[in-house]
């Protein structure tokens, strides 16, 4: 049985990423999969436990974990498939090695939506970060070339 971990952030992005990348499996053991589905919740800022509690957070984790495990496991279940849910903590590289290490899985896909300007933490040394381009451009940039192009087009 093939074993692949998934990180996903996003469950309406991974959907699509995955039901691309999926295709029927040709190993031995009639096209088993078990997919170890890391999901990254969004982050909270530091500050918003001004206004709620430890565990009211903990709480929207678990209910934001358990909706995009339910999204995307149509996507991946198929016959004789498995799915193990897991939602992450801590350094994503260090996660994929712990998994890797428990479940001796080959192949890791980074199924997580690719933000502008934001280089996404990798999965591991060997993954690269989805949608990673290799630059990024600053608000400021972006909104200097606006500004420019504007500037031009009332000028004539």
């Amino acid at each position: 049985m093939e074993k692949i971990i998934v990180y996903v952030d996003d469950a309406a992005y991974a959907r699509d990423h995955m039901a691309r990348l999926v295709a029927p499996a040709t190993d031995a053991a009639g096209g088993a999969r078990h997919w170890i589905l890391v999901a990254c919740a969004p982050r909270m800022t530091h500050r918003i436990s001004k206004w709620v509690s430890h565990s009211a957070r903990e709480n929207w984790r678990a209910k934001w974990f358990a909706k995009t495990v339910a999204e995307v496991t149509p996507v991946l279940c198929g016959p004789g498939d498995q799915i193990t849910p897991s939602l992450a903590t801590g350094r994503l590289a260090d996660m994929t090695q712990q998994l890797r290490l428990a479940h001796g899985a080959s192949k890791v896909i980074d199924a997580r939506r690719p933000k502008l300007g934001v280089d996404l933490e990798p999965v591991a040394p060997d993954v690269p970060a989805a949608g990673h381009s290799g630059w990024a451009l600053p608000g400021a940039v972006v909104g200097m070339g606006a500004l420019l192009v504007l500037a031009n087009e009332l000028g004539e």
